[in-house]
């Protein structure tokens, strides 16, 4: 199998700290696929799933997988892991917790798109003040949820360092942080988990 990603995007890391958390790296290969762009097609990408996004896991003789929920839920069931729970309240907060952090993840790459590829980074513009208060709102229910958070991580809490970490690395201005001492304490204890450490993106 062959995962499309690129290094910047916080739905690949998702993918491949699955992997990484699953002992799955020797069997997947990881194929960075280079910028993708709202203006223009990757043609990698676009080569195997019908809207061009990222990750794509390429699957020998059986149909490629998209977007990163798919492809989480089906490795972990692939590898027989435990990221998803099989049942019960724990595997509901798992999936809100998922679904949660993938809105922060969309919002904050839309922000991205508007600022590189528009120009319209000002926190002045009414979509730009709304989106911001859209990512500060996921940051604040993640701070409630974090005393909650699974000592053996699910895909809930992959999905929220993936988030963070996303933050971090393109919106230093956002300062997540501030006031949220117990989300900042487990995100940096989180990140010094191997799988964390082996995707964090250098870009």
């Amino acid at each position: 199998m062959i995962l499309l990603y690129t290094e910047a995007s916080p739905f690949a890391r998702k993918c491949r700290l699955c992997i990484a958390e699953l002992g799955a790296g020797q069997d997947i290969a990881l194929r960075d696929v280079g910028a993708v762009s709202p203006l223009a097609a990757n043609a990698a990408a676009s080569a195997q799933a019908p809207l061009g996004k990222i990750p794509v896991l390429v699957r020998p003789g059986q149909a490629a997988l998209y977007d990163s929920p798919v492809i989480c839920e089906y490795l972990d069931a692939v590898w027989q892991g435990s990221l998803f729970p099989a049942d019960g309240e724990a595997r509901w907060r798992a999936l809100a917790l998922q679904a949660l952090a993938d809105g922060a993840m969309e919002t904050a790459v839309a922000l991205r798109y508007e600022a590189v590829f528009r120009g319209n980074g000002s926190g002045d513009d009414p979509w730009v003040v709304r989106q911001t208060a859209r990512l500060t709102s996921a940051v604040d229910a993640m701070a409630r949820a974090v005393a909650d958070f699974a000592p053996a991580p699910t895909i809930g809490e992959l999905s929220v360092a993936s988030a963070l970490g996303y933050l971090d690395l393109r919106f230093e201005e956002i300062a997540w942080r501030r006031g949220q001492a117990a989300l900042a304490a487990w995100f940096d204890s989180f990140a010094a988990r191997p799988s964390m450490q082996s995707t964090a993106p250098t870009l």
